[in-house]
């Protein structure tokens, strides 16, 4: 008979597969705590539920010396969360698998921002488009669904309470979408997944105290993890970085105040005044790596804008890194530690020693990466409330334990 497990620990396991794995059990059993006989009975657990699978150690790895080799547990590619990217001139929806990998990937272009109903109509079109595709092979599993979009989204419920750029004003995303889809849906600012999905699988990989940065179509969005978790403060709405006041002389910004970050360092000014089209971040740097006066004269403002306004997070936040991503993350490649340095010369002694401003790693991925995660939010919390689809592979727990006695 399998030992008793508590519940939250099937969850704790089934997190560190997903967020750290592949992940032998010697290493679950070390970080967990727990014995290797409940270890064994946990991933069985998972297993029997189709979450994730086991395989033989690589040869030569950990534990391949001295002693039998332990197992390594993966998370399952056919149990995937659906992420959707809302923007202002496409909606794009892609299933991740609980191992990280991105399976299907479908977008739709839009001639003007989409309001909240036709936003809906169409991710709910897309899931079911990029479900049947990628089970040609073999069926997928969808769990939930993540929704990122350029605003401010109420914690809560998903509903968003303001997004300029797309015109809305307290439109509910995800209960119209969970009534259309049958599947759990949860929305978020995008640039906070963003911060998540960095911390995760980024240049931020593992950093508890971070500052993230994207540049965009939809303006400057920010996101904060503090003490390793996403700050979202009282209502969700925290990390409007974008928002920051940088300039008292400067433009009057859609929000209706002046001199925020994401007037004075736009991607729209850089782009026209590089002629590059406003998406192709590739041709933005070639132009910039000829360091034309016109365009240079550009540069200069958005970065003094920029080291301004990172400045005021880091003296709230005191974070250890700061990434930086879309055209933020070419204007840091292009003027290399001068963004640094001109934050050092603004900051208190001491609160930049340890800080490091690197550029995004996702690249194009980060938000689909980020929004992923908050559709695997309902299993990640509670593995057992999803029920396997199909017949699944059984562990054998009694030989697991057994194992366990003999090893």
């Amino acid at each position: 008979m399998a030992p008793q497990t508590a519940p939250g620990n099937a969850a704790r396991v089934l997190r560190l597969v997903h967020e750290d794995g592949p992940i032998s059990r010697a290493e679950l059993t070390r970080r967990t705590g727990l014995n290797r006989s409940t270890i064994l009975a946990l991933v069985g657990e998972l297993a029997d539920l189709g979450l994730v699978h086991e395989e033989a150690p690589p040869a030569g790895g950990p534990g391949n010396g001295v002693g039998r080799p332990s197992p390594v547990v993966r998370a399952s590619a056919d149990v995937v969360a659906a992420a959707a990217v809302v923007e202002i001139d496409a909606v794009t929806v892609a299933l991740v698998g609980l191992d990280g990998s991105v399976r299907e990937r479908r977008s739709a272009a839009q001639d003007e921002p989409p309001s909240a109903g036709e936003a809906v109509r169409v991710v709910a079109g897309l899931v079911a488009d990029a479900t049947a595709a990628a089970s040609e092979d073999a069926p997928v599993r969808v769990v939930g669904i993540g929704v990122a979009v350029p605003g401010t989204v109420r914690a809560e419920d998903g509903t968003v309470h303001h997004a300029p750029h797309l015109g809305w004003h307290d439109e509910p995303i995800a209960g119209p979408l969970a009534d259309r889809t049958g599947l759990p849906v949860s929305a978020a600012n995008d640039a906070n997944l963003g911060a998540w999905a960095e911390r995760l699988a980024g240049s931020a990989r593992g950093v508890d105290d971070l500052v993230y940065l994207n540049g965009g179509a939809s303006g400057i969005g920010g996101g904060v993890i503090s003490a390793a978790r996403p700050l979202g403060g009282a209502d969700g709405y925290a990390g409007e970085l974008g928002h920051t006041f940088v300039a008292a002389n400067g433009i009057r910004c859609h929000c209706g105040a002046v001199g925020c970050l994401e007037t004075e360092a736009s991607r729209e000014a850089l782009t026209d005044a590089t002629g590059t089209a406003p998406d192709d971040l590739t041709a933005l740097a070639e132009v910039l790596a000829e360091r034309r006066p016109e365009v240079e004269a550009v540069v200069d403002r958005q970065v003094s804008a920029l080291a301004t306004a990172l400045r005021n997070a880091i003296h709230t936040v005191n974070p250890e890194v700061v990434v930086l991503g879309g055209f933020l993350g070419v204007l840091l490649e292009h003027v290399g530690d001068r963004i640094i340095e001109d934050v050092r010369a603004q900051a208190m002694p001491g609160m930049t020693d340890r800080l490091r401003i690197v550029p995004a790693a996702l690249g194009t991925d980060v938000l689909t990466r980020g929004a992923a995660e908050i559709g695997f939010r309902d299993l990640l919390r509670d593995p057992a409330s999803v029920a396997a689809a199909g017949p699944r592979p059984q562990h054998d727990r009694d030989a697991a334990v057994e194992e366990a006695r003999t090893a």
